[in-house]
């Protein structure tokens, strides 16, 4: 079998990224080819530069680039509020609402043990430590309205509940199914104000 073409190959490379597929990935290269040299040198540059200099903040496990990351350390946050999510990218989501005045939380994933993703997988015993802390009125569950999500938050929720603090989960406008990052701006501040507090009968 003769060796792909260079062109070939960058298709191969963008097409495992999620949500490309191969027509995607064909436009991508074929716009990149375009590019000037230097756009493109900047790209890569810039890609090269996110990898390197981005980490996880050492407190709620959002992307930074300084640890603590913006959030954590700006005084004006709620940090009495914690917003519980799967990833980083549902913290983008909801900041873009502008809705959101507390802190967060990164799970790192979400209860999945068909993928092979259990409880000790996550970071849901560094959720207990903060909490455990004191000074925590409120944790709002912010995971995906799917099975995985649901699943998740019910766990969390038995675990937390216990230790007198308030357990809140994302409520109406945020239909069945959906992941975080995909719903709207509009219909994300209306689950935020919605959210109701969660009581689970052990």
């Amino acid at each position: 079998m003769p060796e792909k073409s260079l062109f070939e190959q960058l298709i191969d490379e963008l097409k495992k990224i999620p949500g490309i597929g191969p027509k995607s990935a064909q436009r991508i290269a074929f716009y990149l080819i375009k590019q000037p040299q230097e756009n493109v040198e900047h790209l890569a540059n810039t890609i090269l530069k996110v990898k390197k200099q981005t980490k996880y903040c050492s407190i709620c496990y959002n992307l930074t680039e300084k640890d603590p990351c913006e959030i954590c350390s700006n005084p004006d946050r709620e940090q009495s509020i914690i917003c519980v999510v799967a990833d980083p990218k549902d913290v983008w989501a909801i900041e873009k609402t502008s809705h959101f005045e507390g802190v967060y939380h990164v799970l790192g994933g979400l209860i999945s043990p068909l993928d092979g993703v259990f409880p000790e997988d996550l970071r849901i015993k560094e959720l207990i430590e903060r909490v455990e802390k004191g000074n925590i009125e409120e944790v709002m569950l912010a995971t995906d309205s799917t099975p995985e999500g649901e699943a998740t938050a019910l766990y969390i929720a038995r675990l937390l509940i216990p230790l007198k603090v308030k357990v809140t989960r994302l409520a109406h406008g945020l239909p069945a199914g959906t992941e975080l990052d995909f719903a709207d701006e509009i219909t994300l501040i209306h689950a935020i104000d919605g959210r109701q507090e969660l009581k689970i009968n052990f």
